[in-house]
Formats: structure tokens, sequence, C-alpha cells
């Protein structure tokens, strides 16, 4: 047990010089560390970490190497990853297969496996560390800063990284204090609109003292997000601290953690950081003997998407159905069982330690005057460096997109991106030179969100990208307002007639009328915001709505009944192979005759063209 301040501060020294001692290769020794994020974890990663603990044991090297997980690497397209320390050697790619030759050529041998690097598509040199890789250059680590160094199961490692250094400070400030210092931070929540973390705070500081709650936001719901996630299984003992010094800060004594229960490794690394923290006495009553208690409870999200609104939220951690309630008053003022509650999201809550441990100005130093410190995005959809990143605010689009991303596969060209998930909006190339903060985005028709950044080419249909989402949308309304519950439902039948050749330009300029009454009309975030991917792809797209009802064609041959396969007789060697795989027997002819397809059986489903050898099918 750690019952005094001094006794903290050694044992975060102890820890300190053990984690070091990892890193440096002290003593001859050595270290494995094996990516133990869920991307990973599913490529077998954890069969790959039992691989390497039983041939060092095997071979004699326990004394001298050690085997440790981690949490994401981010750079997702690439996993598994295994890194050898203290040389900072990279190996990417990694399968179960290869362990037995790191350890033989690496381990033992001291040589580098070189087929196992990173190799940079621009030079197609072989990368051995990881900060040399573009993908990793312009990043800058503050919520994901240990997420890939330490050992999220072990409290130890977190203590030598700096945990509870942040809290320890805390206790020994006025509440005011500390909220007047994530004031001076520039902090702003990193679930959704970016609403002043501090100001928060103070709302919920300035009401009668008596029970309050602090709520950690962990029901990650966007379409391709995986940032919370990362966060929570990386160092879930980061936004455990941030959710203490936030109980502080208000006069808390109780936080909740409301997961998805679709995270299965993040709930664990919760409960067991949780744990870990009560056992030392960091977690619990008389914190440091300062008389600061504080407990962690954790509840579990059924899935739903109108959960991540706030109010919804506290409703189903009280056993309500997840539906939103109308505001005011606010969750800072009558919250969770009508206590004063703040509601941060898992982002927000693992910067705080880093803010209280090193500062407000050093946070503040990074970004633009009215977003300040860092934002994780996952990047994904069609870009060739798949991830998990964190860049300052103002990084501009194009740095996002083309040097840490590395461009779009193929050779396609660029048409779009989506952030902030459904609730957001596209931006095209004119915008690439757009700094990424709350209020840019928000002027060119979208919005950050919680950080989802999904990358579209030239063979994405916007008109469909609209559609997904009015989908989702309409799968995820809570329908307890009428304008959401109707009015996406009525929005998603005009998207499915222009879809399949039967809109009429009436039908887009009743799309963009729904789309200004479900804003103004509906209860929530979630419907309020429904229309964004409609209207942003309406106001950069939206020839491609004109073409779809016009001319009845999809340029980007992706709306099934605007588009065709059709057989070329002059490159068709009569092989019969489309014929044969035709799940609708729709393709006639005669071997070694040019084969025709019948286009009234025809289902559109490609398995023609992707069985040709000879590129004699298209689509028109």
């Amino acid at each position: 047990m750690i019952k005094t301040f001094e006794e903290l501060y050694s044992k975060q020294h102890d820890c300190a010089v053990c984690l070091a001692s990892k890193f440096k290769g002290e003593e001859g020794k050595r270290a494995v560390v094996i990516c133990g994020g869920t991307g990973c974890l599913s490529s077998n990663s954890a069969q790959i970490k039992e691989r390497f603990e039983s041939l060092v044991e095997e071979k004699g090297l326990s004394n001298h190497v050690t085997v440790n997980q981690v949490g994401c690497f981010g750079f997702c397209s690439q996993g598994p990853f295994v890194k050898i320390f203290p040389e900072d050697t990279l190996y990417r790619g990694v399968s179960v297969e290869d362990v037995d030759e790191i350890v033989e050529k690496d381990l033992i041998g001291d040589q580098i496996v070189e087929r196992l690097l990173y190799v940079d598509p621009a030079t197609h040199t072989k990368v051995a560390k990881q900060d040399d890789i573009n993908f990793y250059k312009k990043q800058h680590r503050i919520a994901l800063e240990e997420c890939g160094m330490i050992d999220p199961e072990n409290i130890d490692e977190a203590l030598g990284a700096g945990a509870f250094a942040g809290l320890a400070r805390v206790l020994k400030m006025d509440r005011q204090a500390v909220i007047d210092e994530i004031l001076a931070s520039g902090l702003r929540g990193r679930g959704g609109a970016g609403f002043p973390t501090g100001r928060k705070w103070q709302f919920a500081y300035n009401q009668p003292d008596g029970e309050k709650y602090v709520v950690c936001n962990g029901d990650e719901g966007d379409p391709g997000a995986f940032m919370d996630r990362s966060i929570l299984e990386g160092n879930p003992l980061a936004v455990i601290e941030g959710m203490m010094i936030a109980g502080y800060a208000i006069g808390a004594q109780n936080g909740y953690f409301y997961i998805r229960a679709e995270y299965p490794i993040a709930v664990h690394r919760i409960q067991l950081g949780i744990k870990q923290a009560q056992k030392l006495g960091l977690l619990g009553d008389n914190i440091l003997g300062t008389g600061f208690s504080f407990h962690a409870h954790i509840r579990l999200g059924a899935g739903a998407f109108v959960c991540g609104e706030e109010t919804a939220l506290l409703n189903s951690i009280q056993g309500q159905r997840g539906m939103p309630r109308p505001r005011p008053p606010f969750p800072a003022v009558k919250g969770l069982w009508d206590c004063p509650t703040i509601v941060n999201n898992v982002e927000t809550l693992s910067v705080i330690p880093y803010i209280m441990r090193n500062g407000a100005d050093s946070f503040a130093s990074f970004g633009t005057s009215g977003s300040k410190g860092t934002k994780v995005f996952a990047l994904g959809g069609k870009i060739n460096n798949v991830g998990l990143v964190e860049v300052p605010m103002g990084t501009t689009l194009r740095e996002l997109i083309y040097d840490i991303g590395g461009g779009i596969p193929n050779g396609r060209k660029f048409k779009a991106i989506q952030t902030g998930g459904p609730s957001g909006g596209c931006l095209t190339e004119k915008d690439l030179d757009t700094e990424i903060d709350f209020d840019t985005l928000r002027e060119r028709g979208s919005m950050m969100g919680s950080g989802g950044a999904i990358v579209m080419d030239e063979d994405n249909c916007m008109v469909d990208v609209a559609k997904f989402y009015m989908e989702f949308i309409c799968d995820e309304s809570c329908g307890k307002c009428s304008h959401c519950r109707i009015g996406t439902k009525r929005m998603l039948e005009i998207l499915e007639k222009i879809c399949e050749g039967k809109g009429t330009i009436e039908d887009i300029d009743q799309l963009e009328i729904l789309a200004s009454t479900i804003h103004v009309g509906a209860l929530c975030a979630l419907g309020q915001t429904a229309a964004n991917p409609v209207l942003s792809t309406l106001r950069s797209f939206r020839e491609e709505y004109i073409e779809h009802v016009r001319d009845k064609k999809c340029h980007a041959h992706v709306c099934k009944n605007l588009m065709m396969y059709v057989i070329n007789p002059e490159k068709c060697k009569g092989c019969s192979a489309c014929a044969r795989h035709c799940p609708v027997e729709a393709i006639v002819g005669v071997v070694k005759s040019p084969y025709a397809i019948d286009q009234n059986k025809c289902i559109k489903c490609g398995m023609c063209q992707s069985t040709c050898r000879f590129g004699a099918i298209d689509k028109i």
C-alpha cells in the first residue's frame, strides 16, 4: 500500500529505473515488446508472444531477454508488430512462423531480419526504426504517449512512465486552481462538439456540495473509429487517473466507465487497472492520506450509437432505455441520478494527467489559437497507411492524407475525406490545405467528431456514401423524436430511389428541405447532425446526384441499377470461364466464340469480371 506522497515518489522512481533499463538494455538485457491491441491480437499476436516466451526459455535466454505485450503501435495496416530493445528495431507483419528466425538471427546472432523491416514505398529502402518511418514523423503523442511502450496490464510500468504524478500534484492544489489550469490549457472535449473541458468542470463545481459524478464516455460508435478503444487498451491507467483528477476538481467521489461491450480487451484492462490501483491504495478511500476518496465503476454499453450522446448514456447507466433527455438542464447541473455530472470521453480524460504533470502551457504550445493540443484520428478507407495517428491541431488534411497516410492506393485519385463519422461531412480536394481544428472543419461543413477519418477515391459514389451513413443513422435512431425517427427514414427512401435510377430533380430539393427541418427539430445531436453527410455531398458533388437522376448513370459504377457488365467481343477468347462461374447463368455463348451477358438475368455480382483472365469484361 502507498499511503503518502513520499512513498508514491519512491515507488515511481524505482519503477522508472526498471522501465528505463528495459529500453536501454542495461546489464546486457534485451526486451521484446509485442503489440497487444485488438487489431494485432486478431492477427495472432498473442500466439506470437507465447512462441517468443517458449523459445526464450528453451534457448536459455530467460536471464537476458524479457517478453512483454504493449498497446497499439498505431500503424495497423503493417501489424502485427514486434520491437526489440535497446536497438529499437521494429519488425512488421510478423507471423508465428517468423519468431524462430527473429530469435536465432536477432536475439542470438545480433543480426537484423531484413525481410521483416518496413519498406518505404517511395524510396524502396528498408527502415529499421519506428521514428524513421514517415507515418510517425509528423505525429506527436500525448493521448497515445505510452501506448506501444508500456505493458498496459502492469501498473509498475505505468508508474515508471509517470502515472499518478499528475494526481499527486493535483491533490496539493485548491480545486478551483485545478479547473483554472484546465481552462488555461485550452483543452476542448475530444468526443464531438469540442466544448471547453474546463467550463464543463466549472459548471459542475459551482453546484452545491453533495453527490456528484464523473462519467467516461467509452461508447465509441462511429463506423471505422477505434481511437478510444486503443487508448483504453494501451494505457488504461491514464484514463483512470484523468477521471480521478476530474473527480477531485468538481468534488465527486464516484466515477463510471461506460464502455461498449464489444470492446472486451479494453474492459478487461480497465478492470485490471482499477484493481491494481486499489491494491496500491491509489484508488479508494483517503488517497495518499489527503482525505480525498474516489471509487471507479464499470458499465457496459449494448452497442447503441445513440448512447454516445451524453444524456442517453446517463439513462443507460441508470438501467433505463438509452434515449436522450431534453436539455437544459445539462448533465453538469442535473445528470446521473439527478446529481451534477460531467461526461468526458476517453481521449479527453487521457490527456488530463499530461496537462497536470507538465503544466497547461506545455499542452497549449501545440495547436491553433482556438484548438489547443493534439487530436487522435482513426485513418481508414482508401489510404495506404491505415491506422491510428495523433497530430497537433493545425496539421493540414494534405499532411494527414499524403505525408502520414501515404496517399491513395493503386495510383487512384483522391476524392473526399469524411471526418466526424455519421455526424460529419465530406471534404474534397479544395479543402486539402485546411488546418484541422474544431472551428475550421465546422466552417467547411464537416466536424471533428471523435476522430474518424475515412478517405475515398474516384471509385466511390458519393450518393452511395450518403446512403450508407443514412442507413446507419436510421438503424441507430432511438425513435424518441419524430424528426429523427421519420425524417431520416424519408431521406433514406429518397436516396435509395436516386440510387435505383428512379429519382427526380424534385427529390434532390426535398432532401435539402428535410435536412434543414431535421436539424432544427431533432432532440439530440444524433438527429441534429444526421443530414450532414447528405448536405456535404450535395454541396460538393451535386453533379453526381444530377447524373443519377437525369442521365440514370453512376460514374463510379457503384449503384447496381445504374451500371452493367458487358463483354468486349474483341477481347473475349471464348474460354467460358465467366459463364461457368456466373451464379445465375446470365452469360451465354459457345466455346471459342465471344460470349454475351443477358442483362435481364444479370445480378451485377461482378463474378464474371473477377474470373476473366483477359480483361474482356467492363463495367459501364
